[in-house]
């Protein structure tokens, strides 16, 4: 590596003083949109609970009425047997029966039942209906029996000289007990639709506060990321409302970030935007003598220009996660190439750059982004640090769960009081007092990448208590 190359020298990296595990989370991830997938229509939510609730109401309804149905009609059989079976006691103490003839009370009311008396040897001798085809003898009990009219309910008894019978049609027990089986589902044919309209009304009355803030969040400008009001609204839907805050505050932060950032640049674009405007001019002023002068500071100027757009670009690209995916990386290697690019520069300004050591590490991460992050580190050092100072590079395995990955940059240049070592990472920041021509965006851009990796940069003081030790942090792929 040229006069800078120290890879044999043996000495040992420089400890992290101090190290601090932290594993970071990369706070821009690329978000996951939201579809429709299909163009399927989304149901809404109160005719859900309306089809579900009234589904409910009715069924119930209708199985409460069946129930009520058969019920009634089950007591209403059983209420006519009782009849019948009454009815025969009845005419058994008010019946003589004689040889061929019987004796009956003088008027029998008219029933839907007849009346019939046998003797004892099976002759009829009383019919209530003479013209009716009813049913023949049958033994004492209920009993159901079928002539060409129809089917009958019969009940026979037995008296000291002859059998009374008393039966019903069946088709007239039907109808007396469907009509007693409907009277009782009045009430479910009133209840089950005020019930309906209750819970269309209830579910309405739930659903309003969401229908509010759905209506308020539609009504809101596009720029307007205040937070919504959750007071009044349902518990289930509460969270989903304090979701949507927490992504609100996200989005006005980084909103907020955006918008700084243009500022930053704008700002920062505007001074040597107008330093190549008078560079410029001061070429088409120059002589001859002095052209070749004005040309190499026009250069020099874009140079710095086009350093700083690039800067920018990579800074909005880590910012909005807009990178390659993740490979495994030797580490170790991708740290050697890097510092290889920077030491012609260093040879330029008559620094020593070179690797102390380089223990074998593999990492998972965008092998761009981590030579930009390194360059960024690096450039700063050849940057800051004076003639006849030092750049030592070392590359570090950190066993321990999980393994960490070490690369550390020290240089003997000023170095970055502690008061500032934070506010270093902020974009655009210059540490006071200090002069060149740095854009202020490669630490936070270095800290970017670092977080989209899982890992962090950190800034200590150098060897000795001069310059600066930068140290990143990655984790590192298990195994040898």
């Amino acid at each position: 590596m040229g006069r800078g190359s120290r890879q044999q020298r043996g000495r040992g990296a420089h400890p992290l003083a101090a190290p601090q595990a932290r594993d970071g989370t990369h706070t821009q991830r690329a978000r996951r949109r939201l579809s429709r997938a299909g163009g399927s229509r989304v149901t809404s939510l109160r005719n859900r609970l309306l089809v579900a609730l009234v589904g409910a109401v009715v069924l119930a309804g209708a199985l409460g009425a069946w129930l009520s149905y058969r019920i009634a009609k089950t007591e209403a059989d059983a209420f006519f047997d009782a009849q019948l079976r009454e009815t025969a006691l009845l005419l058994r103490d008010e019946v003589q029966v004689f040889p061929g003839a019987a004796r009956l009370p003088r008027s029998l009311p008219e029933y839907d039942f007849i009346v019939q008396v046998w003797s004892r040897d099976g002759v009829r001798v009383y019919l209530s209906r003479p013209h009716e085809v009813v049913p023949g003898l049958t033994g004492p009990g209920l009993s159901t029996t079928r002539t060409t009219s129809g089917s009958w309910r019969v009940y026979g008894v037995e008296t000291g000289r002859g059998v009374i019978q008393v039966a019903q049609p069946m088709d007239v027990r039907e109808r007396r007990a469907a009509r007693v089986a409907l009277r009782s589902l009045v009430p479910f044919a009133v209840l089950v639709p005020a019930l309906s309209i209750l819970v269309a009304w209830i579910v309405a009355r739930t659903v309003r506060p969401v229908r509010g803030f759905a209506d308020a969040l539609r009504r809101r400008r596009p720029d307007d990321v205040k937070q919504v009001v959750v007071d009044g609204l349902p518990d289930e839907v509460r969270p989903v409302a304090e979701a949507l805050n927490e992504l609100l505050a996200r989005l006005r932060s980084a909103l907020d970030r955006e918008r700084a950032f243009l500022a930053d640049a704008a700002h920062e674009l505007r001074t040597p935007i107008t330093a190549l405007d008078l560079q410029a001019q001061a070429l088409a002023d120059a002589g001859d003598d002095r052209r070749a002068a004005a040309l190499g500071d026009l250069r020099a100027g874009v140079k710095r220009v086009g350093r700083l757009i690039e800067q920018l670009l990579a800074l909005a690209r880590e910012q909005h996660g807009a990178s390659a995916a993740h490979a495994t990386l030797d580490l170790d290697e991708l740290v050697r190439r890097t510092v290889a690019e920077f030491v012609p520069l260093a040879e330029a300004a008559e620094i020593d750059l070179g690797i102390e050591s380089a223990d074998p590490v593999r990492v998972a991460g965008d092998a761009d982004a981590l030579r930009r992050l390194l360059g960024n580190l690096l450039d700063n050092a050849v940057r800051y640090t004076p003639a006849g100072g030092r750049i030592d590079v070392a590359v570090q395995r950190e066993d321990g769960s999980p393994p960490r990955a070490l690369v550390t940059v020290a240089d003997t240049g000023p170095g970055i009081p502690p008061e500032e070592r934070e506010r270093v990472f902020d974009r655009f920041h210059r540490v006071p007092g200090t002069s060149g021509t740095g854009s202020g965006l490669g630490l936070a851009l270095a800290r970017s990448i670092a977080a989209r990796h899982d890992g962090e940069v950190l800034l200590r003081d150098g060897p000795g208590g001069r310059g600066l030790y930068a140290v990143v942090r990655l984790p590192a792929v298990p195994g040898p």
